[in-house]
């Protein structure tokens, strides 16, 4: 049975480290405990300080470790191999990935075949998580700024299907985009602001949740008359 993908607009830690809210809750969804949490820093070029970012708030929590397809700063890429990324996501309770850019993070996932290990690792019942990229990824189409302004990205991984777009509330131009795209043709799709996120149980939305007061999600949808933007509340995990 699939496992659960949990969608942030914005926030956990890279976004909110002294609200750990959003980041207890992925960890509530996890089926071992203490979980196994991999941090996947891909769309961020594998930044050790976001690395270093994950594991002040993870460490403590779980057994926590990174995967990562580059060598940094004297720090070997982890695990050593291509070959054996499968086993290595395979172990994993939760695989969180982080923002940066989508377009890079789908190219090299797909290069190394680690798009298919993850597929994997949820069908079997782990949990993906993440913020912005790592919101987006999991959709068949999206906004992004991956090309340098906000364009559609209409190659996703497919694990759910329609369009998302993260950051609604919080970066200009997020919400234009989005509907812009959608009224072009794009799928219709779900839209979160920072603080929110979707919560799917397999491919079926369960939930809508927050670490701020406040946050929402939308449905956004083409309509004969245009383009319906219909806010759903979230349960605040405070």
């Amino acid at each position: 049975m699939a496992g659960h993908i949990v969608a942030m607009g914005g926030g956990g830690f890279l976004m909110e480290p002294e609200n750990p809210l959003l980041d207890d809750f992925v960890l509530s969804l996890a089926r071992n405990e203490p979980a196994r949490v991999c941090y996947l820093p891909t769309a961020g070029g594998d930044t050790p300080s976001h690395c270093a970012r994950f594991y002040r708030a993870f460490a403590r929590r779980c057994v926590a470790t990174d995967l990562t397809l580059t060598d940094q700063l004297g720090l070997p890429r982890r695990p050593a191999l291509t070959s054996d990324l499968p086993a290595y996501v395979a172990e994993q309770d939760v695989l969180y990935v982080g923002g940066g850019n989508t377009a890079n993070l789908l190219a090299l996932w797909r290069l190394h075949g680690l798009d298919r290990a993850i597929h994997h690792a949820w069908e079997n019942g782990a949990v993906l998580a993440g913020v912005s990229a790592g919101m987006i990824c999991w959709f068949e189409s999206s906004i992004t700024d991956s090309f340098g302004g906000l364009e559609p990205l209409r190659d996703g991984l497919g694990f759910l299907s329609g369009s998302a777009c993260p950051h609604y509330d919080g970066e200009s131009g997020r919400r234009q985009a989005f509907h812009a795209a959608i009224e072009a043709g794009m799928p219709d799709g779900w839209a979160a602001d920072d603080g929110a996120a979707l919560h799917f149980s397999g491919r079926d939305l369960a939930d809508r949740v927050s670490s701020r007061k406040g946050a929402s999600v939308y449905r956004v949808e083409r309509h004969e008359g245009g383009i319906i933007e219909t806010p759903h509340a979230t349960t605040y995990l405070g």
